[in-house]
């Protein structure tokens, strides 16, 4: 379960090897001056909240090499990176390890 602020988010996918489960930012809906944004105009966000990650990828020799992200994380991914998917009503960013750009501190 993912808490942010007063809400909580239940998530029970959970993400293989070194995959990230993220839920995408709102893209704004109005320009700074007050304009309404159609969809068709919209940029495709790139930050999102990790929502649950996988155990990370078996390398060569074996080993684990775990995800450098944990859940409540914010981050930015790149802008045509992972898949999306719909699980009971919701819309979901499925993004490996390696689409992921950078943390954000907050």
């Amino acid at each position: 379960m993912y808490k942010k602020g007063r809400s909580a988010v239940s998530v029970s996918i959970k993400p293989l090897e070194d995959r990230v489960l993220v839920q995408q930012v709102e893209a704004e809906k109005k320009t700074a001056s007050g304009l309404v944004i159609p969809d068709n105009a919209k940029e495709k966000p790139q930050e999102g909240t990790v929502l649950a990650v996988g155990p990370g990828r078996i390398d060569d020799s074996g080993k684990r090499v775990p995800v450098d992200v944990a859940e409540g994380d914010v981050v930015i991914y790149s802008k045509y990176g992972g898949t999306e998917v719909k699980y009971n009503g919701q819309e979901y960013l499925l993004l490996n390890a390696r689409d992921i750009l950078a943390k954000v501190d907050r």
